[in-house]
């Protein structure tokens, strides 16, 4: 679709036009003309690639166009600049306009993890570096965190609070048992759906607090040359449970690993996590716990979103993904004392 059937690459042409001066001062010339789209996401986010040369070296570069009354992109510029002074890889904003909703970057390439890992059939063996290199990454940025707490509030991060992960979950039961399956709750299973909640909020707010990045999975991480990985769609990070994105990663709503798989990768995370010294359980049954009690929260919000994503968005490819979320959520619950209510009613919707 060319610029005269698009409005919006329209627009973003004809801003990259004007930007041509401010361009040409940082050493960049583009040539507004090879604007492709990039990709979409489940925001109101489109990403545009356009082809660049900085010195002697061609390089692509990537546009976000975000509408300004949909959402900032002042969350994107702050918190890649925080990821950046933590030493991870994450891109570096050249050019942004807060009125217009544009903002121009690093191109990490095409080759998501998830395109990688499909690539290496999905091998443990094959992908286990790709997820050694997350674990660093993750491990580097909590840490970093947790030593320059005054970095973070000049990144405007909000507390992961009670009542946020409470709404989250709530989605569940607004989003997913009305709209997909369909369940008509009795009192006594409300009742049990707040006591659960409680249950699983008490448990996460237990934990320690660092960076949470959120959707750290496999379809916001690239697969890069040096400093593997590149991280994206970073701009809803918060302060919050530590093994939020562990859980993220790990038990992806995207991609399915068996459980000892699971475990051999955690192990490998709690014990940099332990040399860096970061505040988590020194035993790996007690982490091993946290993390599965913060999946179970996580997996509700997902499944809810999955669901609206559907409903309210016209986006129904999440759907195909709610099998996977439904089947880690049921697992966790049948193993811990107070979760067996919850897990038969997750059992109905299958």
């Amino acid at each position: 679709m060319n610029a005269s059937e698009d409005p919006h690459r329209a627009r973003a042409e004809n801003w990259l036009t004007q930007q041509a001066a401010a361009l040409a001062g940082l050493g960049w010339s583009v040539d507004p003309a090879s604007l492709t789209a990039a990709s979409s996401d489940a925001s109101f986010r489109r990403y545009f690639r356009i082809s660049g040369q900085r010195g002697s070296q061609s390089q692509y570069l990537i546009l976000m166009d975000a509408p300004p009354d949909k959402e900032s992109i002042g969350p994107f510029i702050k918190i890649a600049s925080l990821l950046r002074q933590a030493k991870v890889n994450a891109p570096n904003v050249w050019l942004h306009d807060a009125d217009q909703g544009f903002l121009l970057c690093d191109d990490f390439g095409a080759t998501t993890y998830a395109a990688a890992i499909e690539s290496r059939q999905h091998d443990a063996a094959a992908c286990t570096p790709l997820y050694r290199d997350a674990h660093q990454a993750l491990v580097r940025f909590q840490h970093f965190s947790l030593q320059q707490p005054s970095a973070c509030e000049v990144a405007g991060l909000a507390a992961y609070d009670r009542n946020k992960m409470l709404q989250e979950m709530q989605l569940f039961d607004q989003w997913f048992l009305v709209h997909h399956r369909p369940v008509g709750l009795s009192a006594p299973d409300r009742e049990m759906l707040i006591k659960t909640y409680d249950l699983i909020l008490d448990a996460c707010q237990a934990q320690p607090v660092a960076l949470v990045h959120r959707d750290y999975h496999s379809r916001n991480l690239m697969l890069t040359e040096h400093s593997n990985p590149g991280i994206l769609d970073f701009q809803d990070a918060v302060l919050g449970p530590i093994s939020y994105d562990l859980v993220s990663l790990l038990r992806d709503a995207y991609i399915e690993w068996p459980e000892e798989v699971q475990l051999d990768w955690a192990i490998d995370y709690w014990e940099r996590a332990r040399k860096a010294k970061l505040p988590i359980a020194q035993d790996f049954s007690d982490f091993w716990r946290d993390f599965e009690w913060m999946g179970l929260q996580r997996q509700l919000k997902v499944l809810g979103i999955f669901c609206r994503l559907n409903v309210r968005d016209g986006k129904p490819n999440y759907l195909n993904d709610i099998p996977r979320v439904l089947r880690a959520a049921i697992s966790t619950c049948r193993r811990y004392q107070g979760l067996g209510p919850l897990a038969k009613l997750l059992e109905r919707c299958v």
